[in-house]
């Protein structure tokens, strides 16, 4: 009579579960802030490639206005010809996900946080909203105009392409608003996350001054060259004619690292 053997699967022990669930935590520990680095770059990579459409876009709109901008004076003129987004509307899709820096897709309405929310919609333009803003020493008003808003001298204005140096004068970047007009004394955010508003001029760096890429934000420059700007290095870029590029918040101009806010220190200096 032949004898019947009965094999038993062995499972495995607590202590070897133990040890496998351990080798997974560890694993996951070492790859997470390699995956997070990696999802950021993308972001940056993405945000960079609608940037470069967008230079595309206000390149066609000059080379149709000899090389000119639009008049920038909402009192005369409107929306339409104040803000980016309306003069520009014939020249780009209609697709919303250009107008937004892939880590700022949620509006400041709806619950986003600064640095990274998003603006709109804005009345005046129905559901446009988006997360880049203009510098808006960069239009071309009628000449009897010579201030905006009353206070925003014309003389300062960068009216067309056809400037010396263009690849130093902001265009369109990471912005906390649909546009901006920094000042040379407009002191950095007092922490991150700090915005100005629409009602103070002198502090409008701060809707550029955005901790979006890890210390870094992404532009359009008026030659229309994409490159990241480290955010310190925001103050030594020529925004309007009068601007002075060694001014306070520069290394010419005399700035210390203890100058800044203790959440920027970190950041390298210009």
């Amino acid at each position: 009579m032949r004898n019947n053997i009965v094999h038993k699967a062995k499972g495995f022990t607590l202590i070897e579960l133990l040890v496998v669930i351990a080798i997974i935590a560890l694993l996951m520990a070492v790859l997470m802030p390699v995956l997070q680095k990696v999802r950021k770059q993308a972001k940056a990579i993405i945000c960079q490639s609608h940037l470069h459409q967008w230079a595309i876009v206000f390149e066609m709109y000059a080379g149709q206005n000899d090389g000119f901008f639009w008049s920038g004076d909402f009192v005369r003129d409107g929306w339409e010809q104040y803000c980016w987004t309306e003069p520009l509307r014939p020249y780009y899709s209609s697709e919303e996900e250009v107008r937004f820096c892939p880590t700022a897709t949620k509006i400041r309405a709806d619950g986003a946080r600064d640095p990274f929310a998003a603006w709109g919609p804005v009345r005046q333009t129905g559901q446009n909203s988006g997360s880049y803003g203009m510098n808006n020493w960069i239009c071309n008003p009628l000449p009897d105009i010579e201030f905006i808003h009353s206070r925003e001298a014309t003389k300062d204005n960068w009216r067309s392409v056809y400037v010396d140096n263009a690849a130093n004068i902001p265009l369109l970047l990471d912005c906390a608003y649909v546009e901006g007009k920094p000042y040379v004394l407009d002191p950095p955010p007092e922490y991150d996350g700090d915005i100005s508003t629409y009602g103070v001029s002198a502090l409008q760096m701060k809707r550029f001054c955005l901790n979006r890429h890890s210390g870094y934000v992404n532009c359009v420059f008026l030659d229309f060259s994409v490159r990241k700007i480290d955010l310190k290095q925001l103050w030594t870029f020529k925004w309007h004619r009068s601007y002075d590029v060694n001014g306070m918040w520069t290394k010419a101009g005399g700035v210390q690292p203890g100058d800044w806010p203790q959440w920027m220190r970190r950041f390298k200096d210009y």
